[in-house]
């Protein structure tokens, strides 16, 4: 064990054993636990420490002395830098072992649940362009390679138009080719890129707030249709309408062309007009038979054909016999709502964006659904006892919150509705053990079902059922 700098050590030929949680790769040196990132199980590297802890460690590899068996080429040209797919040069079934892995670690080790029936991980049919959402960040401040830097050159070719470095807001990685999305999505980004350095149409500086051009948001449908959000820092109707107009021309696939003009501080467009420049406002996915409307605001899994897996294997959790009343919590466009209404008596949808609940209820009218009825407004004031009793009491609570998981509020709102069975769907295995956990006198949990609906990446989806322990006498 040698030192390098800042007195921290520098740890030289050390194995990886394992890939934890958010990515992380885990070694382990005279008894301590040392977490780094962008190397695998088997890989020998050496690590230079970054921070040190009484129980761990933190550091960046340094070299990789020995590579794993299991190392695999990464297919991107943009993966040394690019914070998205950081999993490319592990094979996809290994990927799929320490995604299911990571799930059962969190579950016994965070909420302490026993497995009684574990369901192996459903892999992805698609593992490249499987996305059907992507944003792209304008500006005029390319990330710089160590090469170029060192090199003392004069560097004109600033404007870039792609994904942020992580870790660095206002550093954003030129993109050429994204494995994530299928076409025309590429091609759109890339003429939109040309378009806007041949008319020096100014990219944005995420430093400074200025500049015209900020981001682009591009969806995408199983029909091949696309929907492009082009979003500005001030009007210049002029300049804005030949851009836009550059699109629609040159990409009739685009059927849902929009525009917002955002001069405040961040990106988020839910507190912006979305303007309607050409086309409709929206896509149509389809599911089973069942058409979903997805507005520019609008919630909807990004992996489309894997989405379907999963509210397969929730819809199979619910047990439903077409009598139950189900409450479906941070329902969205209503996508799982609608899509069990057929097997359940009534189903209530509740979500907090007012615009994804507009979405719910027309898709339940386009699809002939007489038995949703959907609520707008925060999860923790609407699930009351009065809203209960008005509504009917749920045999089935469905929810499937952000990564941050339920509130603890939310949490205590769904034991005393005391559902006989709830389906947890969860992108964050960890605050999902841990809601488990503050359910756990009440209900026990009996399957887990992993889902991946992002190869390449150490993101997992699971589903858990749950159901109601009965008291004792």
């Amino acid at each position: 064990m040698g030192r390098k700098n800042k007195n921290l050590p520098f740890l030289q030929n050390v194995e990886i054993l394992d890939a934890g949680a958010e990515g992380k790769a885990v070694a382990r040196v005279d008894g301590v636990v040392v977490f780094t990132t962008n190397v695998i199980p088997g890989d020998v590297v050496d690590i230079q420490v970054t921070k040190k802890r009484e129980k761990y460690m933190e550091g960046k590899v340094v070299t990789i002395q020995k590579p794993s068996p299991d190392r695999i080429a990464a297919f991107c040209e943009h993966f040394d830098l690019c914070g998205g797919c950081k999993w490319q040069f592990l094979p996809y079934e290994k990927q799929l072992f320490y995604k299911q892995k990571q799930v059962v670690d969190q579950l016994t080790r965070i909420g302490r649940v026993a497995i009684p029936q574990l369901h192996p991980i459903a892999g992805s049919e698609r593992t490249t362009y499987y996305r059907n959402k992507l944003e792209f960040t304008f500006s005029n401040r390319r990330w710089l390679s160590e090469e170029e830097i060192r090199s003392g050159n004069e560097i004109n070719d600033q404007d870039v138009l792609g994904f942020h470095i992580p870790g660095m807001f206002d550093k954003v990685m030129d993109i050429r080719h994204c494995w994530l999305q299928p076409s025309p999505s590429n091609e759109i980004r890339n003429a939109v890129r040309s378009y806007a350095l041949q008319h020096q149409l100014p990219f944005f500086d995420l430093r400074n707030r200025s500049g015209f051009l900020r981001t682009i948001t591009i969806r995408s449908n199983e029909k091949g249709e696309a929907m492009v959000i082009v979003v500005f820092f001030y009007e210049d109707q002029t300049a804005r309408e030949g851009l836009l107009n550059h699109i629609a021309e040159n990409f009739p696939q685009v059927t849902s062309l929009l525009y917002v003009i955002n001069e405040k501080g961040n990106d988020t467009i839910t507190d912006q007009e979305v303007v309607l420049f050409k086309g409709v406002d929206h896509l149509v996915e389809e599911m089973e038979g069942l058409k979903f409307i997805v507005g520019a605001k609008s919630f909807y899994q990004t992996n489309s054909l894997q989405a379907l897996e999963l509210y397969k294997i929730t819809r199979n959790m619910a047990g439903l016999t077409g009598k139950e009343v189900v409450y479906d919590l941070y329902t969205g466009t209503g996508t799982i709502a609608n899509f069990v209404a057929g097997n359940a008596g009534k189903v209530i949808g509740i979500e907090y964006v007012p615009e994804a609940i507009a979405d719910a209820k027309i898709n339940a009218v386009n699809n002939g659904i007489g038995n949703t009825l959907f609520f707008a407004g925060d999860m923790k004031n609407i699930l009351t006892s009065a809203f209960i009793a008005e509504n009917g009491k749920p045999d089935v609570i469905i929810t499937d919150p952000p990564r941050a998981g339920m509130d603890e509020k939310v949490v205590q709102a769904i034991l005393e509705a005391a559902p006989d069975r709830i389906v947890y769907v969860s992108c964050n295995p960890a605050t999902q053990a841990r809601d488990l956990q503050l359910m756990s006198q009440q209900y026990a949990v009996k399957e887990v079902h992993p889902v991946d609906m992002f190869p390449h990446t150490h993101h997992v989806e699971n589903v858990v059922l749950l159901e109601r322990i009965e008291p004792q006498e």
